[in-house]
This record gives structure tokens, sequence and C-alpha cells, in this order.
């Protein structure tokens, strides 16, 4: 099964919309089956699935009732492994994961009533269920991007980035090869799942009820690599 062919070195972002609401113990796969057969769209060879965490972690169940502010801070503080920053109401905190995200990772947004949404417990893990499962389904070579949208120090501003992978290596190394000029890169490693984690944004959005895109275009080799390869070791952090 093949995609439709694009130009040399373009990209299409796909929304996969009409996913209604997500509760637990739905199977993830299905349900964007179901959202691609009612878009019209076909998975082929290469695509890659983008999915926001927030219709995992519900299908995992990792969702709690929150009533008020202060249990909405205990479940935040819960989740965190380690507490970097406080000022007010927000915490910048490392999760078990390794994440450093406000508030680790607890949000409200998009949720019905007082509950708020936890990260996945493993959303490597949960990235490959989906990638194996859809791949049965379509017969086509896969990966998936699990995201969820964080700030950045220094920057103003939010954007996606990849807490789950499988498929496709999150780091693209280009140590060793050289530059337009000529000249040999000694440090550059592309968060090539980040930036496919915000591009895919830019048709799902926040506010829409999109929760899967699909990446179609991009040249790509199959990899092993996980999105906590990502997490900088503590020994390269000049920031902590």
């Amino acid at each position: 099964m093949t995609a439709s062919p694009l130009p040399p070195g373009s990209l299409h972002l796909l929304p996969v919309a009409g996913i209604g609401e997500v509760t637990p113990g739905d199977d993830v796969s299905a349900v964007i089956l179901d959202g691609l057969d009612g878009c019209g769209i076909e998975l082929g060879d290469g695509d890659i699935v983008v999915v926001t965490h927030k219709i995992i972690s519900k299908a995992e169940g990792r969702v709690a009732d929150v009533p008020t502010e202060a249990a909405y801070r205990r479940l935040a503080e819960s989740e965190a492994a380690a507490v970097i920053r406080r000022r007010g109401d927000l915490m910048i905190a490392v999760t078990r994961h390794g994440f450093v995200c406000a508030n680790a990772g607890v949000d409200r947004s998009n949720v019905a009533g007082d509950r708020a949404v936890m990260l996945p417990i493993d959303p490597d893990a949960s990235a490959h269920r989906i990638r194996l499962r859809l791949e049965r389904a379509t017969g086509a070579r896969l990966a998936v991007v699990v995201t969820d949208t964080f700030g950045r120090p220094w920057r103003r501003g939010l954007t996606d980035v990849a807490i789950g992978v499988s498929g496709i290596d999150p780091i693209l190394d280009l140590r060793g090869t050289p530059d337009a000029n000529g000249r040999v890169l000694d440090v550059t490693e592309v968060a090539i799942v980040d930036e496919l984690a915000a591009a895919a944004d830019l048709v799902m959005g926040k506010a829409t009820g999109i929760p899967v895109a699909i990446v179609r275009g991009l040249v790509w080799e199959r990899g092993e690599g996980r999105a906590a390869d990502l997490v900088r070791p503590p020994a390269e952090d000049m920031f902590r």
C-alpha cells in the first residue's frame, strides 16, 4: 500500500477530524482508524501518525477529579518526581519520565467537568502499541509520535513536542556530516520528532477537537529510538 505521490521535498499535514470523546478502555488505534475512514484518508507507507497524548491518557484511565484548586495542586505534586521552580500556583517539575514541564504535565484543558488529565505512564509504550495495531490493520509501514504542549525557557509561547515515539528515531544525528559549505558538523543533532509534533499541531490546534494528524511526504528510516532519548542527561544540563 503506498501513499499518494508528492513533489520531492514537500510535506502534507492531514488533520483527522471527527474523533469524538475518548473514554477509559477505548482502543486508540481503532478510534484513529474510524476517524481516518470518516475523513477518507488511507494510510500508506511512510506516513507518520501524530497523536496528542490526551486521547491516550483518557483511554488509559489517566484522568482524575480535581474539584478544587488545592486538589489540582496535590495531583500535580503527586505526578512530579522533582520540583525545580515555583511561582504562585505554577510549578515547573520533572516528571517520572524525565520531562521538565509545567505542573508535571497535569492539564485541565479539553477535559469536561472538574477533571484533569495526567501524562501516560509510558508514552513510548503507548506509541508502540498504537503503531503495531495500525500497521497490522493497514499493511503500511508507519511511525507514531505522541505529543504534548510544553512551554520553553527563555522564549514566550507554547509548542508541541514529542513525549512518545515508535518506529522512527527521535534524533537525526548530523554529527560528522558536512554542511552546505563543506564544514563538518560537530554537535548538530536535530530533534526531528519535536519538529513533527510542532508541524502537526498547525492543523490540530488547541481548541479544534482534532487530536490526530498525518504527516505525509517526509523521507525517514525505521528506528527503534524512544522519546525518552530526548531527555538531556543531568551531566549535560547547564541550567539545573
